[in-house]
């Protein structure tokens, strides 16, 4: 590793902007974030862009929604890796005049011949390229594109923090294309000048990219550039062992958003999957910066546990702060273009979280629980809930009401009130909250009647109790 001991640690996300921010990508994102943020050092974003087919402008504005909502705060201004085209076709020229590239004059029609041949004859299709030492005044005029003059023997060796030395034969390497005919850069260049530039110091991303590592070592090698640290992190896999896709359920980040997970408990389940600390399962957003290393990635494919993410998801909430909770809730409700709470409704949520967030896995559950609070009256009482509230039970709920006009609102006066209407009618307090459940909440399964009593206040409770009268 060619990186000084002391030079700041730069890290860099460069996600291509063809399709939504996949939770595959999001995973490295936030290992690069937790690495640069351990080592007080920068978390750069590239937009990966020279795709103009296929680069979207919708796309990149999923990419940065997908950030916001896992808090993954980058560094400065986003790159835009097409804007930089110039400065890659200018590290493409330096080489050709230094002799570490060549003009390659071979048609795609001869290329194309080549490797037929090849497949025909059973022998290797890695094109080797006549132009490679042709003098330039025996160069033709016609089009050319720009080759990088790779080593043919030797090895190349890959020193990567995750998967260890990794040795290329320099005779299994091609003579990669550095530009177009058309004088555009390609993407292989792109990534090590855009890299060079921002000063980036360790590249963490998918061991897809390993074998892309070995050829783009030679740029470096060739503008006697410093080599980044490498660490190549295996793909993520469904439950069943095989690449996540579609068929195991959601893939983009901004769709787990819509099904209601906790940011913070997505940040805590994407860390652990493929890195770990000891035996810790749950952890903070502080401890993941002070822990994360690049020693402790495992080698393997790490498997998605929709399960095991709901259960962490559900720690989060429980722990997280009333008003961010609240923010979070709301922008949950945001991304599924559901109605956003009334000023009444947040100010109510605020005061009852205490009593529903610590049985929420998800947002979506959170709601549910939250639905004494969040439902305008009249409730709408669910079947169970009206079986409840008989004749015999509304009557004695309507002896409670003027006892609560002038009770002092507190749990243990609210206890002591209701737990003595039960005594006077020769029955269990637990007899009497079933029905005062129902008339609170609208459900026979809510918070205790009393903390919703509370979170309700005075006002709020009669009036839902005159209203099963």
């Amino acid at each position: 590793m060619n990186i000084m001991s002391d030079t700041p640690v730069v890290t860099r996300f460069a996600p291509s902007p063809t399709g939504t921010l996949h939770i595959g990508s999001a995973r490295t994102a936030l290992f690069n974030w937790l690495f640069a943020r351990r080592h007080g050092g920068q978390f750069l974003l590239r937009v990966e862009d020279t795709d103009k087919e296929r680069s979207t402008e919708a796309s990149t504005q999923a990419i940065y929604r997908g950030l916001a909502w896992l808090g993954l705060d980058f560094d400065g201004t986003p790159v835009s890796q097409a804007a930089n085209a110039a400065r890659h076709a200018d590290v493409a020229a330096q080489m050709l005049a230094a002799g570490h590239a060549y003009k390659c004059f071979a048609t795609q029609e001869e290329i194309a011949a080549f490797r037929e041949a090849a497949q025909a004859e059973k022998r290797s299709t890695l094109f080797r390229s006549p132009w490679r030492d042709v003098e330039e005044g025996d160069h033709p005029d016609a089009p050319y594109v720009v080759r990088l003059k790779a080593p043919r023997e030797g090895q190349t060796l890959i020193k990567d923090q995750v998967q260890g030395d990794v040795v290329i034969r320099n005779d299994q390497l091609d003579d990669m294309v550095l530009l177009r005919s058309d004088g555009s850069p390609v993407y292989m260049l792109a990534v090590v000048v855009d890299d060079h530039h921002m000063g980036v110091t360790h590249v963490i991303r998918g061991d897809d990219h390993l074998n892309n590592a070995a050829r783009q070592i030679q740029i470096y090698l060739a503008m006697g550039w410093d080599l980044p640290t490498y660490a190549h992190i295996p793909l993520i896999h469904g439950p069943d062992g095989k690449k996540m896709s579609k068929r195991h359920g959601a893939t983009g980040v901004e769709e787990y958003q819509a099904l209601g997970y906790s940011a913070a408990g997505m940040r805590n389940y994407l860390a652990r999957l493929g890195w770990s600390h000891g035996d810790d399962e749950f952890f903070t957003d502080a401890q993941a910066q002070s822990w994360f290393d690049l020693e402790h990635i495992g080698k393997s494919p790490a498997r998605f546990d929709f399960k095991k993410l709901a259960n962490i998801s559900g720690q989060h909430i429980a722990q997280t702060d009333d008003a961010a909770l609240l923010h979070e809730l709301e922008g949950y409700l945001a991304a599924t273009q559901a109605d956003p709470l009334s000023d009444a409704q947040k100010s109510l949520f605020l005061s009852g979280a205490y009593c529903v967030k610590e049985r929420a896995k998800t947002m979506p559950e959170l709601i549910d629980k939250s639905s004494f609070i969040l439902q305008p009256r009249p409730l709408n009482l669910e079947e169970k809930a009206l079986l409840a509230l008989d004749s015999v039970s509304i009557s004695i709920l309507k002896e409670l009401t003027p006892q609560l006009q002038n009770a002092i609102w507190t749990r243990e006066e609210l206890e002591g009130l209701v737990e003595r209407l039960a005594l006077s009618h020769e029955t269990k307090m637990g007899k009497l909250a079933a029905p005062l459940r129902a008339a609170l909440s609208g459900r026979v399964t809510s918070p205790s009647v009393f903390d919703m009593m509370l979170v309700l206040g005075r006002d709020e409770t009669i009036a839902r109790l005159n209203d099963i009268s």
